[in-house]
């Protein structure tokens, strides 16, 4: 489990990194990539919050309820 600094500085990382990135798509004109970019940084935010608070797991069909096929 990551500390309260360690998080801080992960997130400050991903921030630094994806906005550097989506800034120098934007200026050469590059809007797929700048959204690309955009897209990515959400996928890593959301994997660094499921690590954190994991999304509930479907819920699991009743095996001993089950009708047999």
């Amino acid at each position: 489990m990551l500390t309260k600094d360690q998080l801080a500085a992960e997130l400050k990382r991903i921030a630094t990194t994806q906005i550097s990135d989506i800034t120098r798509a934007v200026k050469e004109g590059q809007k797929s990539i700048a959204l690309n970019e955009v897209r990515d940084m959400a996928q890593r935010l959301n994997r660094l919050a499921d690590a954190f608070s994991p999304r509930s797991a479907p819920p699991r069909p009743d095996v001993e309820g089950a009708e047999a096929a």
